[in-house]
């Protein structure tokens, strides 16, 4: 039997887009003389496609594209995933399913029964849970075809009730087939392929596995989808973060030998490609083709402006300096060396005029007072509004500049450097900007090695440092990593010797962390490289009380 795994990268919502795709795949399919082509989890509508859900009208096109796709399986099998009607007078209206066509004949639809509801999934809002289980016998073999979660439930650390594997094991099939639309963070890769191998190992049968890549707003899917024998091994996987197309041609009587690459279960240069692809994703599925950043000389947003050029080209992406009088000359300097290396276009704008103009407009108000942050934050918000006069004049889109660092700690300002339509580097620490931008000159130059070596400053007043208000970014990071990641309290956290961490600056980061959850409320779109991101993925009440 020859099996074709399939990983495209899909537009949710564009469902005529999509089903021409799996057409495409479908074609190319069949001139290979193969007899089943496996797609992933909703591919036709888009994963995932959240309340477009509740419009029986998008259903109703999601039918539409699947009786199109069924219609060209003469000759072929395709397993392809979309959202089903229960039918059901109680429960949920919708199935997660997986529709299995053959010969211009629908031979069976299963139904997803593990419904994940954490992190970023919200699944069983939408989706009644399966009660069914039935393998799909085609070919004299038979197929225990589950989809994504259906096959996490196998550990000590058992989320549900029912594992579906369990149920279908009983039925003797020959191979498990699974659509999955599992996201890419740096953690993840490597959890998922030894989830997928157990389950190989402990079933005693060969799994095709396929997964969908590409961004979707803040989620991005890095593919990987892959074959594994018996055994546990892998023995074909597809690309990460690219379109793929593989042919196994499998025999159940057939072991394969383990083939695959190794990957670290934190790997830099993953990090790199899923924020390149995210960007150029976001880009071209919102319909955008030029960016502008403020180009400050400083790390984070020289990353960003590496990353976006590679993403859409150097010269589609705009690079403003604009100082104020508190920007040394340095930081302008290494800022247009940036663009000069990358190719970008790039301009200098002072804010000193519009900053003394606001001080000015504002005197009679803050008579009696001194300059404090107030002050620290017109510059900032200046800039914003540069930018977004530049993003209205012209069309480009404003990339957001902050890490996961100053994020936390509310060390961005509102209406101001927190503009943007999308976050590029806002799931990134500090320390792993300064790796990423270790990693974007691992050939040679591109982001000044000035920029790299000079000590972090917002440059908002004389002599300013991040260090006069902050711990060493090495112990900010580790601090917040166990507070948001790992989900320790400041007595856990104190707890951890090894850690040596102190007391009252814990509490103090901890503090300011929960503290500015209204800003971070109201960020642009972040692009998800973490387990715990802020955004949809990490739901935290912005009017609370409670000492962690």
């Amino acid at each position: 039997m020859k099996i074709a795994l399939v990983q495209l990268n899909y537009v949710i919502g564009d469902i005529e887009g999509n089903t021409a795709k799996i057409l495409a795949e479908i074609a190319k399919a069949k001139d290979a003389k193969t007899d089943i082509a496996v797609f992933s989890e909703l591919a036709i509508c888009g994963y995932p496609p959240k309340d477009l859900l509740d419009y029986p009208s998008f259903i109703e096109r999601c039918e539409t594209g699947l009786a199109i796709i069924c219609e060209a399986t003469e000759g072929i099998a395709v397993l392809v995933g979309g959202p089903a009607w229960t039918g059901l007078q109680k429960g949920k209206k919708l199935y997660n399913s997986a529709f299995f066509f053959a010969d211009k004949k629908l031979l069976r639809r299963i139904d997803k029964t593990l419904l994940p509801t954490y992190d970023i999934f919200d699944e069983y809002r939408y989706f009644q849970p399966n009660e069914v289980f039935e393998c799909v016998e085609y070919m004299g073999e038979l197929i225990a075809v589950t989809i994504c979660e259906d096959l996490w439930n196998l550990d000590d650390e058992k989320l549900y009730k029912v594992t579906p594997m369990d149920e279908l094991y009983g039925q003797k099939p020959s191979v498990m087939i699974n659509l999955s639309g599992s996201p890419y963070s740096y953690n993840h890769v490597e959890k998922r392929r030894n989830r997928m191998q157990l389950n190989a190992k402990t079933y005693g049968l060969p799994l095709v596995y396929v997964n969908q890549v590409g961004g979707n707003t803040d989620i991005l899917f890095d593919g990987g989808s892959m074959f594994i024998n018996r055994m546990g091994e892998i023995v074909e996987e597809c690309e990460f973060y690219k379109e793929d197309f593989k042919i196994i041609e499998w025999d159940s009587a057939k072991i394969y030998e383990d083939n695959h690459q190794e990957y670290y279960d934190y790997d830099i240069g993953l990090i790199h490609d899923a924020l390149v692809m995210g960007v150029r994703d976001y880009f071209n599925k919102v319909g955008f083709k030029n960016a502008v950043l403020g180009s400050s000389g400083g790390i984070d947003s020289a990353v960003v402006h590496a990353l976006a050029a590679e993403a859409l080209g150097a010269e589609n992406v705009k690079a403003i300096t604009m100082p104020s009088k508190y920007s040394s000359t340095g930081s302008v300097d290494d800022a247009k060396k940036l663009a000069k290396n990358l190719g970008s276009p790039f301009s200098n704008i002072s804010i000193k005029d519009v900053f003394d103009s606001f001080n000015e407009t504002l005197a009679e108000e803050f008579t009696g007072t001194e300059p404090n942050v107030t002050e620290e934050n017109l510059q900032a918000r200046a800039r914003g509004i540069m930018l977004m006069a530049y993003s209205n004049k012209f069309g480009n889109m404003v990339l957001n500049t902050s890490n996961k660092s100053e994020s936390a700690v509310g060390y961005s300002t509102l209406y101001g450097d927190m503009c943007g339509g999308l976050s590029v580097i806002g799931d990134l620490y500090k320390e792993q900007v300064y790796e990423l931008a270790r990693f974007i000159n691992r050939y040679g130059e591109v982001i000044p090695y000035e920029i790299i070596n000079k000590e972090p400053s917002a440059e908002l007043r004389p002599d300013q440092k991040d260090s006069d208000s902050l711990p060493p970014y090495a112990i900010l990071d580790k601090i917040l990593y166990l507070y948001i990641e790992e989900r320790k309290g400041w007595k856990e956290i104190v707890a951890m010797k090894e850690e040596g961490l102190d007391e009252a600056l814990v509490r103090k980061i901890i503090r300011m962390v929960d503290h500015n959850e209204y800003k971070r409320f109201q960020a642009s779109p972040t692009l998800r490289i973490s387990h715990k991101a802020f955004g949809f993925g990490r739901s935290m009440p912005i009017v609370a009380r409670y000492n962690h």
